[in-house]
């Protein structure tokens, strides 16, 4: 699965930099972004550390899904290209 991080997950007054929103190639609807449920993420830094993530849940209804991290999300990762 490859698939691009877009944002941390954001509220009004607070960021959760444990949460993000990732764009899946070839996934363009929510009932598809549903199935992805459960799988795991894997995200590399430059140094080549691995932070492996969850997918929770559908984010709205263009197929974006929302993943949760074992360690905050580092800065470096946002729009990055993630594996797996």
């Amino acid at each position: 699965m490859e698939a691009v991080v877009v944002s941390y997950r954001k509220g009004r007054r607070a960021n959760h930099p444990q949460q993000a929103i990732v764009s899946v190639k070839g996934v363009k609807d929510r009932d598809s972004a549903k199935k992805l449920v459960g799988k795991r993420i894997k995200a590399f830094t430059k140094k080549g550390k691995e932070v492996i993530g969850t997918v929770t849940g559908a984010h709205g209804n263009s197929g974006r899904i929302r993943a949760r991290f074992s360690k905050n999300l580092p800065a470096e990762l946002l729009k990055a290209e993630i594996v797996e």
